[in-house]
């Protein structure tokens, strides 16, 4: 009998986890498709175009009972996995580094559960790396919020009016994020400036056009998989030193430092928010994770002594239609590990299947 896969509708997020184009081809593996009705309309793909490629669309409850296999971007809450039946197969982003019992739960309730952001940052799994295709949507997001919400122009403007500076732009973290908003604050016109623990990502930085900031005694990060590591006492107190300088004199900083499993490294202190020209803006893409900033208020907007910051660490589903394609697309990658001749097959001799699969039934 032919696997089912389902597709569910997000809560609170306007993009969908797969889109027609990798539903047509996940049929094409012979699979069956049911997507919840609605699911992918805010981003811009209407039942209609899931029933063109052969899908069926069906209410939450009758997609769940259908499925075989479930794709969401992000779980249903517990309450609602409590209620699935047992057997089902999950696929999504159950965090599993920072909620330590979801493992357990899904295995209490027989539950089978991948889960995307565990693939490997490796160039086998790129296609398939999900974390960084969303934080290179949640980079380019940064920026233009940061030039929404600067009362300043971020390019230089010669007019009959007068001279206008540059906006300066200093990033902290760059990663995937980093480097997409670095590229796209230059593209903007501004001067900008960029701060990694990691010396590796110097000559990238450089390579978009701006100035690497550079403090000494860093620890070794070259096992971390693109993460930032913790770093000693000594090389923390030259760097707050180092970032408050230099945030003092930007109208806009961007922070992206995450720590896997841990709370995000505090880089921008109270003192230093409070050291900022007025009306500077600092974009926080660590907030659900503590923060990179010490004011920052996950999910809201606040002004602190005339400097605004904005708590937000998913701004890729403020992009639904473009970030849908590409969580698709990775998504699409990883299926075809799963989806042979239109059965479920999990070979755990494969890394990336070995390294998602987070409960066993």
């Amino acid at each position: 009998m032919s696997l089912t896969i389902g597709i569910l509708a997000e809560a609170n997020d306007n993009r969908v986890a797969l889109v027609p184009k990798n539903g047509e081809k996940l049929i094409a593996l012979g699979a069956h498709l049911v997507v919840e009705t609605g699911a992918g309309k805010a981003a811009g793909f209407n039942d209609d175009t899931y029933l063109a490629i052969g899908a069926k669309a069906g209410s939450r409850a009758e997609v769940i009972k259908q499925a075989d296999l479930l794709l969401s971007i992000y779980p249903p809450a517990n309450q609602e996995l409590a209620t699935f039946p047992a057997g089902k197969t999950l696929v999504s982003q159950f965090q599993p580094y920072f909620d330590h019992e979801i493992t357990g739960f899904l295995q209490q309730h027989q539950l089978k559960a991948f889960s995307m952001d565990m693939i490997p940052r490796s160039s086998l799994a790129q296609s398939m790396d999900v974390l960084s295709s969303m934080a290179s949507i949640a980079g380019y997001q940064a920026v233009l919020s940061a030039a929404k919400l600067l009362p300043r122009f971020f390019p230089m403007m010669i007019t009959a009016a007068g001279s206008i500076k540059p906006a300066k732009v200093l990033i902290l973290g760059a990663g995937v994020a980093g480097l997409q908003a670095i590229a796209t604050a230059k593209r903007l016109g501004a001067v900008v400036e960029a701060f990694d623990v990691r010396q590796a990502a110097k000559d990238e930085v450089q390579s978009l056009g701006a100035r690497f900031v550079e403090v000494e005694g860093a620890s070794d990060d070259r096992t971390a998989g693109g993460y930032a590591v913790e770093q000693t006492p000594e090389f923390l107190a030259r760097q707050a030193a180092t970032i408050q300088d230099h945030a003092r004199q930007a109208d806009v900083v961007i922070t992206t430092a995450q720590l896997r499993g841990k709370k995000a490294p505090i880089l921008i202190e109270a003192a230093t928010v409070e050291a900022m020209r007025p009306g500077s803006v600092v974009i926080d893409l660590a907030a659900s994770t503590g923060g990179n900033c010490a004011l920052t208020v996950d999910e809201k907007t606040i002004v602190h002594h005339g400097v605004t910051i904005l708590g937000h660490s998913d701004l890729a589903k403020e992009m639904p239609q473009n970030a849908s394609e590409m969580f698709s697309n990775n998504l699409f990658n990883f299926l075809k590990l799963l989806v042979v001749d239109g059965e479920l097959k999990v070979d755990m001799s494969n890394e990336i299947v070995s390294n998602t699969l987070i409960t066993k039934t």
